[in-house]
Formats: C-alpha cells, structure tokens, sequence
C-alpha cells in the first residue's frame, strides 16, 4: 500500500448513466447494481481520465493509503473484459450510441371504426437524452437537429411524422434537469459537428422557455451561424407558432 491519488465515486451522486465506463482506459471503473464502481485500486492509474465525463460531479481524486497499479493485472484485467459474457455487464446500454440507417421495425396499427392507421417510428439514433448522448456522436455530422422538451411527443399526436423525420433527436426537461449542463453539452454539439440546421420543439408552460434558452446561449457561445427555428405546442396539442 501507499499514498496516492485514486478515483473516488459519490454514490449519492451517481445515476448510473455509465458515461464515465468508456473514458477509463484501464477498465477499473463499472455499472454495478446501477452505480459506477471503482472494481480495483490496482487498475486505477490516478490520472482522472474519466473525471469530465460525469454530468453529476459524483467522480474525484482523492488522496489516500491505496494498493499501487499493476500494469500486468490491468492487462489481464482488460483481456478479460473484452469476453462477450463479461463486457454486455461492463457499459450501461442506454448511454450505448447507435445509429439507423432504416428503421424496419413493423408499424404500430391503429384501429377506428372504420380506418386503420399505420405508423411507423422516424427515429434513426440512440440515445436520445441530452443528459446521455456523446456530443460525438456519428449521427450529428451534416444533420438536422431536433431538440425537443420531453413533453412534446405525449401531447403532439403526429410528432414522428410532423417533426422528427428525417432528423437526429435530442430531448430534455430544463425544470427536472440542469440547464447549465444543458448549456455546455450543446454548445459542444453545435461546436464540434456541422449540423445543417436546429429545430426546437417545446411546449407554452412558462418553465419550458428554459430549454429554448439554453439553445440559444449555446449557439451563441458556439460560434456557429445555424439556421434555428421553434416550434411551440399548446397543452391541448396545438401547434400555437
């Protein structure tokens, strides 16, 4: 044992969104019962690697009495993980990116009277929560983005057909959720990627603003010239502008 610098995980703090899984090249951290854990300290190198991928601030350094790396054990360590039985447990799969290229799943029916309705899903990538989406991701390049509150597709019947075909998606809640970390995320995405343009959809109820707003501070800080446009949905359904 020595004194050294090692990766520490607020539980409290954790989510379990697994964001932090990937950026840990020694594969000493991992989702156990919906928290990221630190597996050994003798896989952990102290050098916080994974410290700016957690959204919630749960992953430090600290400096204590702890077991020193061992290289020949991360390397074993690592060898292990690429098992299929072991890795499917290693990342958690709603932070897992994905794209669609087409969308075959069977349309859902809809049954009246005396019509039936086929609709068939326009969503082309996962995940979809801002909170969780790498600002990396393939599917932003030469897209158009729709960031929608995440209230929108439960009041607005035709949301695939209306809004989202054809577009990469994310959604979020500015009241439930933090809205600087909404700020910089999407600054981020604006940034790095060449999005052909950005749609928001949001509905009237005043703490709904929040997430328009955020879109608005980011494109700004982001320097980009993106063509943005809003879409504003009544409670009842409604699209109001």
């Amino acid at each position: 044992m020595t004194k050294r610098k090692i990766v520490h995980i607020d539980e409290e703090k954790c989510n379990g969104c697994g964001l932090c899984i990937p950026s840990c090249h020694e594969g000493a951290l991992q989702i156990v019962d919906g928290k990221a854990k630190l597996v050994s300290e003798k896989y952990c190198d102290g050098l916080g690697a994974c410290l700016g991928e957690c959204p919630h601030g749960a992953i430090s350094l600290i400096e204590k009495e702890a077991e020193e790396v061992d290289e020949k054990a991360v390397e074993q360590h690592l060898n292990n993980l690429n098992k299929p039985t072991f890795k499917r447990n290693t990342v958690c799969p709603g932070s897992r990116t994905a794209f669609f290229e087409d969308n075959n799943n069977d349309p859902t029916k809809i049954n009246t009277d005396d019509v039936e309705i086929k609709i068939k899903s326009q969503l082309k990538q996962w995940p979809v929560q801002l909170m969780l989406v790498p600002p990396d991701a393939d599917f932003f390049e030469g897209a158009d983005l729709l960031i929608t509150a995440d209230c929108v597709p439960f009041v607005y019947p035709n949301y695939h057909l209306d809004f989202l075909k054809g577009k990469r998606l994310v959604i979020g809640c500015p009241k439930l959720d933090d809205i600087d970390y909404y700020i910089e995320k999407l600054t981020e995405i604006f940034r790095i990627n060449n999005l052909n343009s950005i749609t928001i959809a949001y509905m009237e109820v005043p703490c709904c603003s929040g997430i328009v707003r955020a879109v608005e501070i980011a494109l700004s800080n982001s320097g980009k010239d993106i063509p943005f446009n809003k879409i504003k949905i009544g409670i009842n359904g409604q699209i109001i502008y």
